[in-house]
C-alpha cells in the first residue's frame, strides 16, 4: 500500500512538473486539486503530496483552499541562474581543456549537438531545451568535481524552464531562427573545445550565455562578435 501510495505521487509529481516545462501549465496558472486528480486518476492525497514537493522546489506556491498557483521565473532568479552557470561553466571548460581532454569532452558532445540539431528542426523546444542543458551538464561533469556536478545538477528544472521560455517567440510558437542560431552556438563552443583553446572557449561561452540573458530580457541577441558580454555576465567573473 505504501509503495502504491508513493507511486501515485511521483506519478503526479512528474505530470505536473512536465505540464510546467512544457508550458501546459502557464505561469500564474491556478491548478486544483480536484482537476489533478482527475487528470492523473489518484485520490488528492498524493496530489497534495506532490505539490508540497513542487512547492519545496519553487514551482509552485500552494494558496489555502484555492490550489496551487504556478510562479513565474522572476527575472533575478534567472539572472542568478545564468551568473552560476557562467562560473560553472567557464571554470570547467578551462579546467578539462588545460587538463588535456578537450578532444575527448568535443568528441562527448556530438550527441548532445545532434539531438540539438534534430529538436530545431522539429521546432521541438522542450527537446531543444533538454539538449542544451545535457551538452552543458557534459561539460561539467568531465571536469570531475562532485560538488560542481552537484550543484549543476540543482539547476535542472530551472534551467529547463528558462530555455523553453527563451525559445519562444511572441506568440507562444517556437522560434525557429533563435534555436538555429543557438545550435552554432553550441557548435563552436565544442569546436574551441576540441581545438583546445580556453580562451575561445571561455569567451564563447560568455557570449552563449549573455545571448540567453539579452533573450530573457526580451532585448536583441544579434550581437556581434567583438561585443562584450553583458553586465551581468562580466561582474559574474569579477
Amino acid at each position: 500500500m505504501d509503495t502504491e501510495h508513493c507511486s501515485a505521487a511521483d506519478r503526479v509529481y512528474e505530470h505536473v512538473r512536465s505540464g510546467i516545462l512544457t508550458r501546459r501549465y502557464p505561469d500564474n496558472e491556478l491548478l486544483s486539486e480536484g482537476m489533478l486528480a482527475s487528470e492523473t486518476g489518484v485520490s488528492r492525497t498524493p496530489v497534495r503530496e506532490a505539490l508540497l514537493r513542487l512547492e519545496a522546489q519553487g514551482m509552485i506556491r500552494l494558496l489555502p483552499k484555492r490550489g496551487a498557483l504556478v510562479l513565474p521565473v522572476t527575472a533575478q532568479e534567472w539572472r542568478d541562474v545564468l551568473a552560476t552557470r557562467l562560473l560553472v561553466e567557464e571554470h570547467c571548460t578551462r579546467s578539462v581543456i588545460l587538463a588535456g581532454r578537450g578532444q575527448s569532452l568535443a568528441r562527448s558532445l556530438t550527441g548532445p549537438l545532434d539531438a540539438l540539431r534534430r529538436a530545431a528542426h522539429a521546432g521541438d523546444v522542450v527537446g531543444y531545451a533538454t539538449a542544451d542543458r545535457e551538452f552543458h551538464a557534459h561539460i561539467v561533469a568531465a571536469e570531475g568535481n562532485q560538488i560542481l556536478i552537484r550543484l549543476y545538477a540543482s539547476l535542472r528544472d530551472r534551467q529547463l524552464r528558462m530555455g523553453a521560455a527563451n525559445l519562444m517567440a511572441a506568440g507562444g510558437q517556437a522560434d525557429a531562427a533563435r534555436m538555429h542560431s543557438t545550435v552554432n552556438d553550441h557548435q563552436v563552443i565544442a569546436d574551441a573545445i576540441g581545438a583546445g583553446d580556453a580562451v575561445l572557449a571561455g569567451r564563447l561561452t560568455r557570449m552563449h550565455l549573455a545571448h540567453a540573458d539579452r533573450a530573457l530580457r526580451g532585448d536583441p541577441v544579434d550581437v556581434g562578435p567583438d561585443e562584450s558580454p553583458d553586465p551581468l555576465l562580466t561582474t559574474a567573473t569579477a
